[in-house]
């Protein structure tokens, strides 16, 4: 009956509300006829389902101990479970053989331990617990019995590769850019330019230009100012080594 009471209420309110399209005879006919609807037991509250408005979930009020037998026995078996589980990781932790930490500030300092292969030889009393005076004066014996000093031999024989540039710059005085050889002026610069180019390092294209006849001779103009010096070749280094070696 609650529920007829509050279909028709809900039917009422709706017939109040003024209509935005339509005509207020179809709305008239449609309240009939849900009315009659809702009256006979066979219709619904506008907006709701067939079959009348849905009733609330029960909640038991049964204490646990009302339960039936297969419920009781199924939350049983959860809560064995879960406890054994926890249980078996617990008595696992504990015959690990391992000693849990105690931590505490009272602990003593953990022992150092010297890093492999550093030597404490400067370190008095590591030293000290190690060996007695008597034992460290044998091993110092023992050291310098090992000890061999080499004597030294003469030099070997310095093999013939080439010219020696040390003694040409020893044995001449020109200085660099003086003219003291006649060459040919024809197309001087580029091929001067053209061949130095075809050298590493000065050093090697005085070399070969030593071999090649120099300083009288310069076929490939390595030299053209005559100063008998190749290709920005300078004796200054050889000659300040002998002075300091002089003295």
């Amino acid at each position: 009956m609650r529920k007829v009471m509050t279909a028709l209420a809900l039917l009422g309110l709706a017939a109040c509300t003024e209509p935005t399209g339509g005509s207020s005879y179809s709305v008239s006919s449609q309240y009939a006829r849900e009315r009659e609807l809702i009256l006979q037991g066979g219709g619904s509250a506008p907006g709701g389902t067939s079959g009348g408005v849905p009733a609330a979930p029960s909640v038991s009020s049964q204490p646990l101990s009302a339960m039936s037998a297969g419920t009781a026995a199924a939350a049983s078996a959860t809560a064995y479970s879960s406890g054994s589980s926890i249980a078996a990781d617990t008595e696992a932790a504990l015959n690990s053989g391992q000693t849990p930490l105690q931590a505490s500030p009272s602990n003593p300092p953990p022992e150092a331990i010297n890093a492999l292969g550093i030597s404490q030889e400067n370190n008095f009393d590591a030293v000290g617990e190690q060996r007695s005076a008597q034992q460290d004066a044998a091993f110092i014996a023992e050291n310098r019995a090992r000890y061999e000093q080499v004597q030294p031999t003469a030099l070997p024989e310095r093999a013939e590769v080439g010219p020696n540039l040390a003694a040409y710059a020893l044995q001449t005085s020109t200085p660099v850019g003086q003219p003291v050889y006649s060459r040919s002026t024809i197309f001087a610069e580029s091929r001067h330019n053209r061949n130095c180019a075809q050298y590493p390092s000065p050093d090697l294209a005085q070399s070969d230009f030593l071999k090649r006849g120099g300083p009288n001779k310069d076929p490939r103009m390595l030299d053209p100012d005559g100063d008998g010096y190749a290709c920005s070749w300078d004796p200054a280094p050889f000659r300040r080594a002998a002075a300091a070696a002089n003295g």
